[in-house]
């Protein structure tokens, strides 16, 4: 229990750095959305990531692990999508999922993911289980 709320800050705490270092990442600065926000980007990454980096084994092979990128931001875009349609939190990439994907969304997701897994380890060095 105390791993999972140890996670949850952590990311908490990624997610409002992130959004002050990339303008194109936004939410409605309300504490309790962000924890949301953090506990389903726990859960995306807990159960559906490893399904997905499974089904996804062979070609991320023949890419030398560049669609494990491509499948990050997919997932960050999902929270985003599930964030907004499923809790009614604004949390927002670029514009998405109000305004659509387009290349510009789904780089900026891509550019995000990468972001928030850097700051999410440099946050998981400081704060130890």
């Amino acid at each position: 229990m105390k791993g999972i709320v140890i996670g949850i800050a952590t990311t908490a705490i990624a997610v409002v750095i992130l959004t002050l270092l990339l303008p194109q990442v936004k939410y409605d600065g309300n504490m309790v959305h962000l924890v949301l926000i953090a506990a389903l980007i726990g859960v995306v990454n807990g159960f559906i990531k490893p399904v997905v980096k499974l089904l996804t084994f062979p070609i991320n092979m023949m890419t030398m692990g560049l669609v494990g990128i491509v499948v990050n931001a997919a997932l960050l875009l999902g929270v985003a999508w599930a964030s907004e349609h499923l809790f009614k939190i604004t949390f927002s990439i670029g514009g998405f999922p109000g305004h659509g994907l387009s290349v510009d969304v789904f780089v900026t997701a891509a550019i995000a993911s990468i972001v928030l897994g850097i700051l999410t380890a440099i946050i998981g060095l400081v704060v130890h289980d």
